[in-house]
């Protein structure tokens, strides 16, 4: 026989969020606590399944949560980070053609009379 049970914290969270959801109860830190007996101190305090509880509660019509804004801003953040430097990288391209392009500054010649 074999065991049908999921075994990590992280499916057994997505599991009892899955069955909440399935029969339209609310999800809530206790609610998914008590349906993965995963104790309700262990949600809150692993971002891991803090996140994915909030995922769900999320989906579910419930307010956006502190933990899910601050992983939007992290994902920002990163998305931003990329962004810029790729704009580095573009701007030290162009540089670097402009100076390809530029023929070197010629300095004008002095008048040895001083005219």
């Amino acid at each position: 026989m074999t065991d049908t049970r999921p075994h990590s914290d992280t499916d057994r969270i997505r599991a009892a969020c899955e069955a909440l959801a399935a029969d339209r109860a609310d999800i809530t830190f206790t609610a998914v606590a008590a349906a993965s007996g995963i104790s309700r101190a262990t949600c809150y305090r692993r971002r891991d399944l803090r996140a994915i509880i909030d995922g769900y509660r999320s989906r579910h019509g419930e307010l956006l949560t502190l933990t899910g804004l601050a992983d939007q801003i992290d994902n920002l953040t990163q998305a931003l980070d990329a962004v810029a430097a790729k704009v580095r990288r573009q701007e030290e391209e162009i540089r670097a053609l402009k100076r390809r392009e530029t023929p070197p500054a010629t300095r004008p010649r002095r008048n040895p009379s001083g005219d």
